[in-house]
């Protein structure tokens, strides 16, 4: 018998990597992309960001695709959504690195670029799933090309609203076209059972009142349809990335998945037990100090299978156990930050820049106009949205109106097309919402729900946004996000 080999893991009590024994294992079918009994897996992973300050989007998705190409997918089977403009960046310590850890090693490098750039689209995104490849536009051309008795697992990582996923190149992916696209992947036949892992804010909105059971889809999110989601691993908490890093390397829901996913074998652990693990870091030990509800939709009973299913299970975690206390790592002393709900993380990475910057360089005057920048569209938007709720609806009942959430079980809004193009005026007059206004599309759903027409809608966003921010965030040069 050959001798086992040690390797990098995260303990699940301190936190903190250490060397682990793993005893070797041939490969099965069941850690391969394909068995008689289950089919072909498949998977998509889509970062759905760019720019250096969402660094952990694509981390993330790097993470993912390392995990399931380990469990045994075949890179034919697995297709990477990610702008690729972070392992390269002017501002990455390490060019042509990526990490997901503190002490992590490179995960960037053989990861697949089947879509990048301006590739990385809802079009696309919707096309691949729906496996119609004559609808693609640019990439490897590679799609879900799935049968009857495969598995999919979908993983998503980025910004997110009520009601809508970024996307960076617009428009965003809203939760109506998302879910009427597994409703046609399931009519098709193409697809025996589903697994859906998104990051992102208020990303329960995207299933809630939508997602149908009997689909034979289990969706989990990282956060319920009124709340952030988290970034981790940031400068400034613990633990800290590396020094010379400016920017969170990841996502709380995200790395806590992963993490356990690289602890156990996933032919024993089922889908409801990583759920729980992950349920109870991503709340901080449901306190909730930092961190958020993560949900589960749609077909609940398929929580009952195991993970291999899906993400396929690395022979090197064949030893592994799986307990209900493992894998949930004790980072931290209670009075530490940890975590920084995701839209703050890009403002942390602005202010990281500035601070670290030397004085009266350019560089740091470059960093201070992007960070004005950015807290001037902020609050442009902001106070856009508020006043066109008084004009709207009077001083008193403009806030309760634009804040209201329907009970739980209803989607966001009734009628999708009125949304969108609800978000198109707000956009003409008032300039990009951006991944930080997506929080409001709640307010424009309500102004829907409220029965306002577009006419009056126009006039009142015309009132409201006399003059619009000369920045990037305000610009419309990418397009409307709906």
């Amino acid at each position: 018998m050959s001798a086992g080999r040690r390797v990098k893991n995260v303990d699940g009590r301190t936190g903190k990597w250490v060397d682990v024994l793993r005893m070797p294992r041939a490969h099965t079918k069941h850690g391969g992309g394909e068995d008689d009994n289950i089919g072909t897996r498949w998977a998509v992973l889509i970062a759905g960001s760019n720019g250096y300050g969402n660094y952990r989007h694509q981390a993330d998705v790097c993470h993912a695709y390392h995990i399931i190409k380990n469990g045994g997918l075949k890179d034919e089977n697995i297709i990477v959504f990610m702008y690729d403009d972070i392992a390269n960046n002017s501002d990455n310590p390490r060019q042509g690195t990526i990490i997901n850890h503190p002490e992590g090693k490179d995960l960037y490098a053989g990861v697949p670029k089947d879509y990048v750039g301006e590739h990385v689209n809802a079009e696309n995104f919707l096309a691949v799933l729906l496996g119609n490849n004559g609808s693609v536009k640019g990439g490897s051309g590679k799609v879900v090309d799935s049968g009857p008795n495969d598995h999919i697992f979908i993983y998503y990582s980025d910004h997110g609203g009520p009601g809508v996923l970024g996307m960076p190149i617009p428009p965003y992916l809203f939760a109506n076209d998302f879910v009427e696209a597994l409703k046609k992947k399931h009519s098709a036949g193409t697809y025996k059972e589903m697994l859906i892992y998104i990051e992102a804010c208020e990303s329960g909105s995207i299933f809630e009142g939508l997602l149908p059971k009997g689909l034979n889809i289990y969706g989990v999110t990282a956060a319920g349809a009124e709340e952030n989601s988290w970034g981790t691993y940031c400068p400034g908490m613990n633990p800290s990335p590396p020094q010379e890093y400016l920017t969170c390397l990841g996502d709380l829901f995200s790395v806590a998945w992963m993490e356990d996913s690289e602890m156990h074998n996933l032919e024993i652990e089922t889908i409801k037990q990583q759920y729980q693990l992950v349920r109870e870091r991503t709340s901080d030990h449901s306190t909730y100090r930092i961190g958020s509800h993560v949900m589960q939709y749609g077909d609940i009973p398929l929580s009952r299978e195991h993970l291999f299913l899906y993400m396929g299970s690395d022979p090197e975690n064949a030893n592994a156990t799986s307990t209900p206390d493992n894998g949930i790592p004790e980072f931290f002393d209670e009075k530490e930050a940890r975590a920084i709900n995701q839209r703050d993380a890009d403002l942390l990475y602005l202010w990281q820049k500035y601070k670290r910057s030397t004085e009266n360089s350019l560089e740091k005057l470059e960093a201070q106009k992007q960070l004005v920048g950015m807290m001037t569209h902020r609050m442009h938007l902001d106070k856009s949205v508020k006043l066109i709720g008084k004009l709207l609806f009077g001083s008193e009942r403009g806030p309760a109106v634009l804040n209201t959430v329907l009970p739980p079980g209803q989607p966001l809004v009734d009628d999708w097309d009125c949304l969108k193009t609800m978000v198109r005026i707000f956009e003409k007059h008032c300039g990009s919402l951006s991944q930080y206004g997506m929080k409001h599309m709640r307010s424009l759903a309500n102004v829907c729900n409220a029965g306002i027409s577009e006419d009056v809608m126009s006039t009142v966003s015309a009132e409201a946004c006399g003059q619009i921010p000369f920045n990037s965030w305000s610009s419309l040069h990418k397009g409307f996000s709906a």
